[in-house]
């Protein structure tokens, strides 16, 4: 089976053009990315769809304004749902999802209000539910918009690597010497769209409510050697939904190895 993949588009409710690439035959999984990243850039999400698309169909997906996807204003988080939406449309009308970092927050709302998602895959969604770590800034969100209409991009990625991921000031001075960093800078604009999208659940509270309605079968992945904070918010939101189960992959940090995961999201998907 061929997992070379062929570039899409579908045209989401708001009528954004939203790219993706699609890989492979069978049920259908799409594959929703972090912050920073795009089909061409993200060396953690586009080897896992190449991976799965030996036994899937899997799409893999240029969130609005990254890439080749458009960015129709104003945004908003139900836009983005409705973008993975007009996907699983395209696919036949039912999918899978898997989730990485703040993507796997945007898949957990996606998975909630959407009809047609069979299984939601989640890795390492950045949940602050105690005080293992510092919650956001109240103003993150609003530094972030700031930043970006001031055309300082490079101040908005530094911000969100200090305050969202929390990497010492000297380790981020050193990033900006890495070929990655232009392409970072480029898409600087969406770091306030998945600000927007994970606020809530790196506010050091309860997760919310309503995710305890997501009954599908749901697979929380967590690293062995991350943090203590992303341990407790995926140990609560494992807690939180009727029908999920956590596992801890040894040896992986929030970066996770592609052929580390790929085995457990290839036997949850096909189970």
């Amino acid at each position: 089976m061929s997992t070379t993949a062929t570039t899409q588009t579908v045209t989401s409710a708001d009528g954004t053009q939203i790219a993706f690439d699609r890989r492979g035959d069978g049920p259908a999984i799409v594959l929703v990315g972090g912050a920073l990243s795009s089909r061409a850039g993200d060396p953690l999400t586009a080897p896992v769809a190449e991976a799965l698309a030996e036994r899937f169909t899997t799409a893999h997906l240029d969130r609005r304004g990254r890439g080749d996807s458009g960015d129709t204003q104003p945004y908003a988080v139900e836009r983005e749902v409705e973008d993975i939406g007009a996907i699983v449309e395209a696919l036949g009308g039912e999918a899978g999802l898997y989730g990485l970092s703040s993507g796997a927050v945007l898949a957990i709302e996606a998975a909630r209000q959407l009809k047609g998602i069979t299984k939601l895959a989640v890795w390492e969604p950045p949940l602050i539910v105690d005080d293992s770590r510092p919650p956001l800034p109240a103003d993150y969100v609003e530094q972030l918009d700031a930043l970006v209409a001031e055309d300082r991009r490079g101040d908005a990625v530094e911000l969100f690597f200090s305050a969202a991921v929390g990497i010492p000031p000297e380790f981020v001075a050193g990033m900006k010497q890495s070929p990655m960093w232009d392409g970072m800078t480029a898409v600087a604009h969406t770091l306030a769209y998945d600000g927007r999208v994970a606020r809530d659940v790196m506010a050091g509270k309860p997760l919310p409510a309503a995710w305890a309605e997501l009954t599908i079968p749901t697979l929380v992945l967590v690293g062995g050697l991350s943090e203590p904070f992303m341990e407790n918010g995926n140990r609560a939101l494992a807690q939180l939904l009727p029908n999920a189960e956590l596992k801890t992959i040894e040896g992986q940090d929030h970066a996770v190895a592609p052929d580390a995961i790929g085995p457990y999201l290839r036997e949850f998907f096909t189970a």
